[in-house]
């Protein structure tokens, strides 16, 4: 699973939610969906849910691919995963990123995303049609 970068696309309302990176700096301020990378011996679901419970505080159960593989600098690729709340009254919080938004259709291009994230919003906007 070397270079592997998964993603959440996690829905609730019909609202997207993004976090806020703090870093790398010419990063920072820009937002994406939460995840990272998928560690020697972990499934990419595994991974994903263990990354929403360190980024997000929240358990959450990992569904379908969305859209296509996006490759990402250094040769790795990102892969994105619906994702749902197990418990649906808990609330993500911040725990590595500056700020958390829930984010519906219609806002999708207006939110300054990195680049790979930006590839997907045709694939997430039908995901919350």
């Amino acid at each position: 699973m070397d270079g592997v970068i998964v993603g959440a696309a996690l829905v609730r309302d019909g609202k997207l939610l993004a976090q806020q990176r703090a870093w790398p700096p010419h990063h920072a301020g820009q937002w994406e969906l939460p995840g990272g990378r998928v560690e020697e011996g972990e499934t990419e679901a595994f991974a994903l849910a263990r990354e929403c419970q360190e980024e997000l505080d929240v358990t959450v159960t990992i569904g379908q691919r969305v859209g296509t593989e996006v490759p990402l600098p250094g040769g790795k690729v990102l892969r994105v995963y619906t994702a749902a709340l197990i418990s649906p009254g808990e609330e993500p919080r911040a725990v590595e990123h500056t700020a958390l938004r829930w984010v519906g259709p219609d806002d999708l291009d207006d939110v300054d995303w990195l680049p790979a994230d930006r590839g997907l919003i045709p694939d997430l906007r039908a995901l919350l049609a």
